[in-house]
């Protein structure tokens, strides 16, 4: 019977991926410049939480996050 609340932990945490970033196609912009196709996480006001903010690593690419705000 461990199985059950098991399989519903695992449902749950697979549920919550979508909310935490999204896959952006490529397009081009107004100015005519080419943007390629990435993740990107979903925005919530806050700049620490980004996967390009110092401390956090994009777990996409493994780089390493740069800016400080």
């Amino acid at each position: 019977m461990k199985i059950i609340p098991l399989a519903v932990a695992f449902t749950l945490c697979l549920s919550a991926l979508p909310a935490m970033a999204k896959y952006v196609k490529g397009h081009s912009r107004k100015s005519g410049t080419h943007v390629s196709s990435h993740h990107a996480t979903n925005r919530d006001g806050t700049t620490s939480n980004n996967y390009s903010h110092k401390g956090n690593v994009n777990p996409h690419t493994g780089q390493k996050g740069t800016r400080n705000n």
